[in-house]
């Protein structure tokens, strides 16, 4: 089986605006960086969600300096 990177970007002409990065790994997600909308892909119970809320935010902070770095790849 192949091995996907953490995060990576999409695209998608309905929403010419919006920024999407997906994070691959356990907890899976698709930020919009435009409006910092979340999609997860996992179902999360009550107890989950006090252990994620901190785990998000750091997540949320990764995936937008890995959106920064590529883009300044593509300027370089």
């Amino acid at each position: 089986m192949m091995e996907l990177p953490k995060f990576l970007l999409g695209d998608n002409t309905d929403y010419p605006r919006a920024i999407f990065v997906v994070h691959t790994e356990y907890p899976r997600f698709i930020i919009n960086l435009e409006n910092d909308g979340v999609e997860w892909f996992e179902d999360f119970g009550p107890e989950d969600e006090k252990e994620l809320e901190a785990e998000a935010e750091n997540l949320i902070q990764l995936a937008t300096e890995f959106y920064d770095r590529e883009v300044s790849r593509y300027e370089d």
